[in-house]
């Protein structure tokens, strides 16, 4: 790993840039910005080389647009050439913070997503039950308008504990202060950047600490804003979300959001990344499945207009089975498989619908991490 004398030139050189551009144009080999950065790849590359170097790089205006999915959220486009610099940064400096991060924080990082999360919840939930002997508590939570309320000081004085290169902590101002608004100057990261998912982590990395080193939480599961915490005791839930408020309000200058921060009773329905947890078994959110009939009837629509082939159906199916999987859903993963195959009858036989039923009889097991 680079000392902090050598950050800089690592994150400028060319080899650096152009593992940076590889990994900005996954998914996207055939989007007509990746293909007109490609026809000039080497000038394209040293010319932000030169930009970094002498400091002239400026990032362009952001794009934005709305998604609801279902609840509605703004999200930030980069131009490609500022997602090939956000790449560069976080190749060289990420693993410099991954290594400080606990073990149970979930988003973005190798190894870890949505899926392990709820499978560490799974044995987080076993632990403090006593195999379900004992009573046991939730406290879920996550932070009000999280993305929106980002202090950049307080996220660069976090950064500035690992990196003391001035020229990186140029770049990084940089990024932080491509306009969300002049209304927010010195607050917010957009959604939908790399960078902002990474700073996501830095920035609740102080929480983390302070749960498990001040408060001496067993069990707590992070990702991005939005975290658990079991233990048999209520009463010590309701002490440590008091406790975690003064500390968001005090040292990030963040709070909870008061109507989503709630403590539960473990078998009562609690919902978490997607999924609707019982102590006995999981079920898909009922948003997450309305979802995908949606996708799964525009894709449908832009094949019988012959926009798309059948292989990118299949694979999209595929994955959400895969991902269904996870939860106990093998009737309705039953009917969507017998519907799949009724809609594109001599694509998929009956053996096959078969065969692939028996395939899934079971969720994936969960295993079990200390």
């Amino acid at each position: 790993m680079s000392n902090n004398k050598d950050l800089w030139k690592d994150l400028c050189s060319y080899d650096n840039l152009f593992l940076a551009y590889k990994k900005a144009r996954k998914h996207k080999t055939t989007k007509y910005y990746v293909i007109d950065f490609e026809k000039d790849i080497e000038d394209n590359l040293l010319l932000l080389r030169s930009e970094l170097l002498l400091h002239s790089y400026t990032p362009k205006p952001l794009i934005n647009f709305i998604i609801r999915d279902p609840k509605t959220r703004k999200i930030s486009k980069s131009d490609f050439r500022d997602r090939v610099v956000h790449h560069a940064l976080c190749n060289i400096i990420e693993p410099r913070f991954d290594k400080s991060f606990i073990h149970d924080s979930y988003a973005n990082r190798a190894g870890k997503g949505t899926l392990k999360a709820v499978e560490r919840f799974d044995f987080f939930k076993r632990k403090a039950s006593k195999n379900g002997a004992i009573p046991c508590y939730v406290l879920k939570a996550d932070v009000k308008k999280y993305f929106e309320t980002v202090d950049h000081d307080i996220l660069l004085r976090t950064i500035q504990k690992k990196i003391n290169d001035q020229r990186v902590i140029w770049l990084i101002r940089k990024i932080l202060g491509n306009p969300l608004g002049k209304e927010r100057s010195g607050k917010g990261m957009p959604l939908g950047n790399l960078t902002s998912q990474f700073f996501a982590n830095v920035y609740l990395n102080e929480l983390d600490q302070f749960v498990k080193q001040k408060l001496r939480a067993k069990y707590l599961i992070r990702y991005v804003d939005d975290f658990v915490i079991l233990h048999p005791d209520r009463c010590i839930l309701m002490g440590y979300k008091e406790e975690i408020n003064r500390f968001l309000k005090k040292m990030l200058d963040i709070e909870l959001h008061p109507n989503k921060s709630k403590i539960i009773l473990l078998g009562n329905r609690l919902t978490f990344l997607g999924f609707r947890v019982f102590y006995y078994h999981k079920l898909l959110k009922k948003s997450s499945i309305r979802k995908m009939k949606a996708n799964f009837e525009r894709l449908k629509e832009e094949y019988k207009r012959e926009r798309i082939g059948y292989d990118t159906i299949y694979d999209f199916f595929e994955g959400w089975m895969a991902y269904a999987k996870n939860a106990n859903t093998y009737t309705l993963r039953k009917k969507i498989l017998v519907d799949f195959e009724s809609d594109f009858s001599g694509k998929i036989s009956a053996k096959e619908v078969n065969r692939y039923l028996m395939m899934q009889m079971r969720p994936a097991p969960c295993r079990e991490t200390a």
